[in-house]
């Protein structure tokens, strides 16, 4: 018999809808036994969706005696820079790869015509990409796997005031604007409509690039909405007083992952801080769906430190080759990623900017 050292590998690029049947269950199976959440961004079906509406998304497929044992999923773009599927949107990135199988980053870029590949939620345990990592950050999740009575008591016990608040906001919001209603998964398109609605006056109001101006993005999150799988999910919670919305949330889920992406309010409800209302109904239904976490994804916010019990780390970076493309792709993001960077671990200066930026927004027509 072929001991692991004498395999015979080989590594094919294919676009993400060429995957065959056996190639999607392999990767589902190599994901299953990582040992790492179940993520839904890492699925096949995100990248799949992402190629739907990004026609250079490829994967590279390792295959070992016969068999697929590893996925590595891109974008290739102008002068071979390439990025994470799906970046911008995907709150985790990275390879699926059988234990032990540990390619070369470069050697992978090499084969992939990429000149760079550029990451910004890689998730840990990537030892591929060990030592291409700009900078490490934190991802809030919520432990929800004991149920949520035994998330509530946690609360209790970190933020008694916190949980005491929102509990009596949101018994003020049924008084005063009508009985409160709460939709885990809801199915109405136009629900997701008014949420997008709400994020972009969100993003433009705070001053920031709104992402459902890009067509992509907007026709990505419309397709996940309708896509039903047990590994990858669109899940949009709305909550309501009386018959209108107050809140909402839009993200994916898998069996055991609820990875929180699109969260917000209409303005008009925000001294019943609404979204918080959400963020703990939403918690509630998941342990009871089965989900043992949600993942609050990475940035810093209060309401992520009043709802979490712990932390995640992934990594933003890039994994450059030598030559003059890799030397444009550089120029081109490293500057403006460090600036980011620095603002960024300087809380004092980053809460200017931000004060900054509303006020810019202000100053728009419409703002």
């Amino acid at each position: 018999m072929r001991s692991r050292t004498q395999a015979v590998t080989s590594l094919k690029i294919v676009a993400p809808g060429e995957l065959t049947a056996r190639e999607t269950d392999a990767w589902r199976e190599l994901r299953g036994k990582s040992g790492a959440p179940d993520n839904p961004f890492m699925g096949p079906e995100f990248t799949r969706a992402v190629a739907a509406v990004r026609p250079r998304a490829r994967v590279a497929v390792w295959w070992e005696d016969g068999e697929p044992v590893g996925f590595f999923p891109y974008e290739k773009g102008p002068f071979g820079h390439g990025r994470a599927i799906g970046l911008g949107v995907s709150d985790c990135q990275g390879a699926v790869l059988r234990p032990g199988l540990r390619p070369s980053a470069r050697a992978l870029l090499r084969v992939c015509g990429l000149s760079a590949w550029e990451f910004d939620n890689l998730e840990a345990a990537q030892p591929t990409f060990e030592g291409a990592a700009a900078e490490a950050l934190a991802s809030p999740v919520i432990d929800v796997g004991e149920g949520y009575a035994a998330y509530e008591a946690v609360l209790r016990a970190q933020s008694p005031k916190f949980l005491k608040t929102t509990l009596a906001k949101e018994r003020r919001l049924g008084r005063q604007a009508g009985a409160t209603r709460f939709v885990f998964d809801e199915r109405d398109p136009d629900a997701l409509r008014t949420l997008m609605e709400w994020k972009s006056a969100q993003y433009r109001r705070t001053g920031r690039r709104d992402r459902f101006a890009k067509e992509w993005i907007n026709t990505l999150v419309r397709r996940l909405h309708e896509l039903r799988t047990p590994e990858c999910s669109g899940v949009l919670s709305v909550l309501y007083a009386g018959d209108r919305a107050v809140a909402a949330h839009f993200g994916l889920r898998s069996r055991t992952v609820l990875s929180c992406w699109f969260p917000s309010y209409d303005p008009e409800f925000a001294k019943y801080s609404p979204g918080l209302i959400l963020h703990l109904r939403m918690a509630e239904a998941a342990a009871a769906a089965g989900i043992g976490m949600l993942d609050l994804g990475r940035g810093a916010a209060e309401y992520k430190d009043a709802l979490k019990t712990g932390e995640l780390t992934v990594y933003e970076g890039s994994v450059v080759r030598t030559g003059i493309r890799a030397g444009l792709y550089w120029l081109s993001r490293e500057p403006s990623r460090r600036a980011h960077s620095f603002v960024r671990n300087r809380p004092a200066l980053a809460a200017r900017g931000r004060r900054t930026l509303n006020r810019l927004a202000r100053l728009r027509p419409g703002g």
